[in-house]
């Protein structure tokens, strides 16, 4: 990797850099010798006396209500405690987020839908009497089937998190209509789960004695959270508490890759049975096969691509136009197209988004919303156009280098895609790529593709830090983040540091509480941007407030400073990702020996992490390209396929030599590390380079994910 270049580095008046010393080390992760030895502790996993344990009754049909449900022979079982229903369990005082309205109604709106539980002294006990409860339904037709062809399509007010929904510069029918060469193609990705590690966890108790001088109650939840803040806003509107009688912990958190952002129905449900057993823990664990139905998922979309190039392959126009689902429960519109607005330079654009409301459980976000499938789609249609030029794919690329952001006319704040690009094709070989199909060793056939990546780097606002000279003469540095396993215990040390102007050793960080001031949700790559800025802002109110020898129990907080550079520029990472495959040519089958990423993010805080979550995003983009696909059965609304043996993620077999490398310069204008986010854009690229260089290895374009066997064969 290439080290920083400050030189180079754009100005900014507006930003003060941080003082780096151990920022861009290597250092080994804070909480690593706890993980490796087991006493890192989980929500599921907090020493409790006295716990109950909750299992959840789902809706069997689609659509339609509840009718009765006789829960007789579950109660008559040794050991349960209660049979929550939705005409015993408690009611809520906000039932406007329909996902969160659990048990408030006797409605169904999607198969798999929260309509009961059984809590009892044993999880085989409450487990084994749930499917004793009986159910009748008045079932209803349902609609679970996305077509870009439907009537009914809409178009939502905004896509997330609050970009327009469509836009519009020039004319670009008449731009198609007088380029040289053209491509019209359509593009589809499925429903995909995000499958975290660690599956979705709530343990609830509740203290109804309270300890506050209104003596009201409290709620304390261990939760598996990617935002412990948020979970304890949602949950305290919805039983009428202030948001300090909830408290939410969550100090280490086994994966979430978007599925743990917001709190979802399983965070009620555990609250509501910890309130009907008198104040005992209820524990509460999502199985694999529930969390298809309850913990989010990607939506499936359809994208209509058309661009138009001169005859040197200039982009004339370029139109993206993408078809979604959503659930009847609560919207949630993708960001599909929205990469396709900066991404290359075209003086006619056109981007479009629209939703099929459907009897579906609630996609959410998963890891890049937005950009993963709406680049597969972009990524691929650029492969395809440099074919029709005659030109190389890179070539293609840097031909359509912007000079400054086409969406916002707003000047890259760094950028350096072309050079990601040239780095890459040199670390990786480019020169031996053939000519499509033409490649083959032995019983396979091999190809190299290409593709680039792009993220934007958000900072969050809201986030507050607390800084504290204690006895022993070290630094305890406090904010309510999370850490997924991404790295925030060591990144967050590591800035606080060279903030304090302190050895590392001096530093005690405390995250993942919200006793501790809060902070942003881990998510949209944000959370080093946000956490990180809030820090260094109260090191430098503390040593402002308390100078180089500060007394034990000097204290001082801030909160996220404003940035004014984030309006003035357009801040993004950027990155090229090459992929060789080699498909058999009997059976089809595809496989992915080597990967390289080259990334320009910023200042990276930590190599060791970061090198982790980039070949993370990598294999994560392996398993789009090739395995992950939820196979909805629209006779029944149900996820078929709705566990580890036949919903298969990238393992070790699948992965061969994946390497990460990186343009190690700050970027001055996204904040005082000069870092922007790095966990999503890992995945942005990577099914379009697997894909392309299928194509590349057998002459063959597919268009819609996974690349399966059947679909080479039949071509």
């Amino acid at each position: 990797m290439t080290r920083p270049d400050t030189d180079s580095a754009l100005s900014s008046e507006s930003i003060e850099p941080l003082n780096i010393q151990t920022v861009g080390t290597s250092l080994p992760r804070v909480d690593g010798h706890a993980k490796v030895t087991g006493t890192a502790t989980y929500a599921w996993e907090h020493d409790l006396r006295n716990p109950t344990y909750v299992y959840p009754l789902q809706s069997a049909i689609a659509r339609g209500r509840v009718l009765r449900m006789d829960a007789t022979q579950a109660e008559s079982v040794d050991g349960v405690i209660a049979v929550l229903t939705p005409y015993n369990a408690a009611r809520l005082a906000d039932t406007g987020n329909a996902e969160l309205a659990v048990l408030q109604s006797d409605e169904i709106a999607f198969r798999g839908q929260l309509i009961g539980a059984v809590v009892a002294e044993t999880p085989e006990t409450a487990r084994h009497a749930a499917s004793l409860v009986g159910v009748e339904y008045e079932q209803q037709p349902h609609d679970t089937e996305l077509r870009a062809d439907r009537p009914d399509l809409y178009r939502p007010d905004q896509v997330n998190p609050v970009f327009p929904t469509d836009s519009e510069e020039g004319d670009v029918e008449a731009a198609l209509a007088a380029a040289a060469v053209t491509l019209d193609q359509t593009y589809s990705t499925p429903m995909e789960h995000n499958n975290p590690m660690e599956p979705h966890t709530c343990v609830s108790v509740w203290d109804n004695a309270g300890t506050g001088a209104d003596g009201g109650p409290r709620l304390t939840q261990y939760d598996s959270t990617q935002g412990a803040h948020a979970v304890r806003k949602n949950i305290a509107r919805l039983f009428e508490l202030a948001p300090e009688r909830v408290r939410v912990i969550s100090p280490h958190v086994g994966g979430g890759f978007g599925s743990k952002g917001m709190p979802h129905a399983h965070n009620v449900l555990s609250a509501l049975a910890a309130r009907a057993v008198a104040g005992r823990p209820a524990k509460l664990a999502l199985t694999r096969q529930q969390l298809f139905d309850l913990a989010g998922h990607r939506t499936p979309t359809v994208q209509r691509v058309r661009l138009g190039a001169d005859a040197d392959g200039r982009l004339t126009a370029l139109c993206h136009e993408a078809v979604e689902h959503t659930s009847k429960v609560k919207e949630f519109a993708e960001q599909t197209a929205v990469a396709s607005r900066l991404m290359y330079a075209a003086p006619n654009r056109r981007t479009t988004h629209r939703l099929a409301l459907l009897d579906v459980p609630v996609n959410t976000w998963m890891r890049a919303p937005g950009e993963c499938p709406g680049m597969f789609a972009a990524e691929v249609a650029m492969d395809e156009l440099a074919d029709a030029c005659g030109l190389d794919p890179i070539e293609l690329r840097a031909i359509n280098e912007p000079e400054s952001d086409p969406s916002t006319g707003k000047p890259w704040s760094h950028r350096r895609l072309v050079e990601c690009l040239r780095t890459g094709a040199r670390r990786f070989g480019w020169d031996r790529r053939a000519e499509a199909g033409t490649r083959r060793e032995g019983d396979w056939l091999v190809g190299l593709g290409v593709a680039s990546a792009t993220y934007p780097s958000w900072a969050m606002p809201g986030s507050a830090a607390e800084i504290e000279r204690t006895a022993d003469g070290r630094y305890a540095v406090r904010i309510g983040a999370a850490d997924l396993g991404t790295g925030t215990w060591t990144a967050l040390s590591q800035i606080a540091s060279d903030a304090l102007e302190c050895p590392f050793d001096a530093v005690h960080l405390e995250i993942g509480d919200t006793d501790l001031p809060p902070a942003s949700v881990a998510g949209g790559s944000s959370g080093i941007n946000s956490w990180g800025s809030t820090i260094v802002a109260a090191a430098r109110a503390f040593r402002a407030e308390h100078g180089d020898n500060p007394a034990a129990g000097a204290r001082t907080s801030s909160k996220t400073p404003e940035n004014p550079d984030m309006k003035r520029y357009a801040v993004h990472s950027f990155g090229a990702q090459f992929a060789e495959v080699r498909v058999n040519a009997d059976t089809g089958e595809v496989r992915v020996p080597r990967m390289l990423g080259v990334f320009a993010a910023g200042r990276i805080i930590n190599p060791r992490t970061a090198r982790s979550q980039f070949i993370g995003g990598m294999t994560m983009g392996i398993s789009m390209a090739l395995f992950e696909e939820s196979v909805l059965d629209h006779g029944t609304g149900h996820v078929v396929n709705h566990d580890f043996a036949q919903y298969h993620v990238a393992a070790n077999a699948d992965v061969g030599d994946i390497e990460a490398t990186w343009l190690d310069e700050p970027d001055p204008h996204a904040n005082p590390m000069g870092a922007k986010g790095i966990g999503e854009i890992g995945i942005v690229g990577a099914p379009a380079a697997v894909v392309n260089a299928v194509h590349n290895a057998t002459g063959i374009r597919v268009r819609d994910l996974p690349v399966t066997p059947d679909k080479l064969l039949r071509a």
